[in-house]
């Protein structure tokens, strides 16, 4: 199929799941935005193991490896077009081999720079701006980073495919560049989406592509406030520890367990399927859609449904 599609100089951008979600949800968002279909899937099961069983209504079915794809847009400036790579996971062996054949794929396709959108975690205050941090293969690509006026990673390391599959990208000649969003450390297991953010304005300032970016910028906001509040409720409640005197004569308030969920709610049904009706009639909606099925734990359950929403029209 690589060789069979025709692509006007394209870029390569490659995301995995990670730290605050920065990577693939700025993935994703590109690829709703930019109403991208999918091109083929990347397949390397072997470099892969089953990790659990699925177990549903007490019978248990062996669990699914993890799946990578190919998105494609086509550029209607003819400038050059955007090729998306998502994985589902990193191989826990065998990665340099897993980037050297994706590398391979992308020169069939004859992507002439690779990108990886990563995180940066730092003591970031989460009401401050995520800054972007980079690092290029080359020089040339150092100095556009240089002129965006980007943090440049001077030394350190940067873990995972996102930077071993630039490491083999130097190594094979091919521009290519990583692109961190900053996010609070204390967090690094929750969402950033304004990590994500910052990462999309400087890679569409690169790429010079235009893309609505209100939907994520107003979902940072509201993370934003609500980790605001969530560190000023942790500050008051340090502060109330360090004024007893006495802990030990104070009585110690019994904690009730949560009462777990049995799951998605009718209504939480409800929404999907909407959201589903709309991201047929918009494929920008699709970003949304993403959203909520991760938020409701209901992605897998849907998966093969939700991909669906990219195919090429016959």
């Amino acid at each position: 199929m690589a060789e069979e599609l025709k692509l006007n100089h394209p870029w390569l951008v490659a995301v995995w799941p990670g730290m605050g979600h920065v990577a693939i949800s700025a993935g994703y968002f590109l690829v709703a935005k930019l109403g991208m279909h999918i091109l083929a899937e990347f397949s390397a099961h072997e470099l892969f193991d089953v990790e659990h069983v699925e177990v549903k209504g007490g019978l248990i079915r062996m669990g699914r490896l993890p799946r990578s794809r190919f998105f494609v847009w086509k550029d209607p400036n003819e400038k050059h077009d955007i090729v998306v790579f998502t994985g589902d996971a990193q191989p826990p062996m065998g990665r340099h081999a897993f980037c050297k054949r994706l590398i391979e794929f992308a020169r069939q396709l004859g992507v002439e720079r690779v990108y990886t959108f990563a995180a940066m975690a730092t003591p970031m205050h989460p009401e401050h701006a995520s800054r972007v941090f980079g690092a290029a293969t080359d020089d040339e690509g150092l100095a556009e980073l240089r002129r965006l006026e980007l943090e440049i990673l001077e030394d350190g390391q940067i873990g995972g495919l996102n930077g071993v599959l630039l490491g083999v990208a130097a190594e094979s000649k091919m521009r290519g560049a990583c692109l961190l969003g900053e996010m609070p450390h204390i967090f690094a297991q929750l969402p950033f989406p304004k990590a994500s953010l910052a990462v999309l304005e400087a890679f569409t300032t690169i790429a010079n592509i235009q893309i609505d970016l209100s939907e994520l910028s107003e979902q940072a906001r509201e993370v934003e406030h609500k980790l605001g509040e969530l560190l000023e409720k942790v500050k008051e409640a340090l502060e109330d520890q360090q004024d007893v005197e006495s802990p030990g004569d104070e009585e110690v308030p019994e904690f009730e367990p949560a009462s777990l969920e049995e799951g998605p709610s009718l209504a939480d049904r409800e929404q999907v399927e909407d959201l589903f009706r709309q991201a047929q009639k918009n494929r920008s909606k699709a970003y949304e859609l993403k959203g909520v099925l991760d938020r409701l734990d209901l992605y897998k359950e849907y998966e093969d449904r939700f991909l669906d929403l990219f195919k090429k029209p016959e």
